[in-house]
């Protein structure tokens, strides 16, 4: 697909792989709108970037999520690509006192609820669009869980298997065109509680969505998720858990 000249959402976009793909984006002249919690973090990733507005939003907070979509439709006139790169994690183990379902909740909130939502409210923009997409960024972990992130890898295999009925499901009626980025471990602030210094840069990330964008590659297997995808079920969980 062409992307150039369009007007594009990244959620969770002050950094990390966000602020790499609206870094990328921005440069081939797209009208690139990044959001997130921090208004401050925000403004300043937007001040080093052209085309790029920054808008705070919280996308678990519904009255935010509204705001947000009339703003987009009233002041940009519409939306072509969402990219739901919002996320949130803990690690921890589970077991006595572990408080796994109020983590769960948390991340779930995150990571899936506020994907469905946002991507459903945008949805009557995104057909209007002559050329229009969705991105959900999950994991390498949506294949196979590492166990001290329980409820974030269980979080991210619920929107695998959400984006793949989505893109089944938009193709019969609609022209959008449903992208999945499936990263690894990242270098990133969001990682480096599970050693994110060891993970890939997060610009490789945004380089294969843009490649992937390009070559209309809807499943993204960036760095070693490609490996983990070829093994057994049983070999992937002993890679990720070594």
């Amino acid at each position: 697909m062409n992307i150039t000249n369009k007007t594009v959402l990244v959620t969770g976009g002050g950094s990390g792989i966000g602020l790499e793909i609206a870094r990328l984006l921005s440069a081939k002249n797209n009208k690139v709108i990044i959001t997130g919690r921090t208004a401050d973090k925000l403004q300043k990733a937007a001040a080093g970037l052209t085309n790029v507005t920054a808008i705070a939003a919280d996308v678990t907070n519904a009255g935010d999520v509204k705001k947000l979509v009339a703003t987009i439709n009233a002041d940009f006139g519409g939306l072509d690509i969402l990219i739901n790169n919002a996320g949130n994690a803990y690690v921890y183990n589970l077991g006595v006192n572990a408080s796994a379902a109020e983590k769960a909740l948390d991340e779930f909130n995150t990571n899936f609820f506020s994907v469905l939502s946002l991507t459903e409210q945008f949805l009557p923009a995104l057909i209007a669009s002559p050329e229009a997409a969705i991105v959900t960024v999950t994991s390498i972990l949506a294949l196979t869980p590492r166990s001290t992130l329980p409820t974030y890898s269980a979080s991210k295999a619920a929107l695998h298997s959400y984006t793949q009925a989505l893109r089944f499901e938009l193709a019969k009626t609609t022209k959008i065109k449903v992208f999945e980025l499936m990263p690894p471990l990242v270098n990133t602030d969001f990682s480096k509680d599970i050693g994110g210094e060891n993970g890939i840069p997060p610009s490789q990330v945004a380089d294969d969505l843009i490649s992937a964008f390009e070559k209309d590659e809807y499943e993204i297997h960036v760095g070693n998720t490609a490996q983990i995808y070829s093994l057994s079920p049983v070999d992937a969980f002993n890679a990720i858990n070594q």
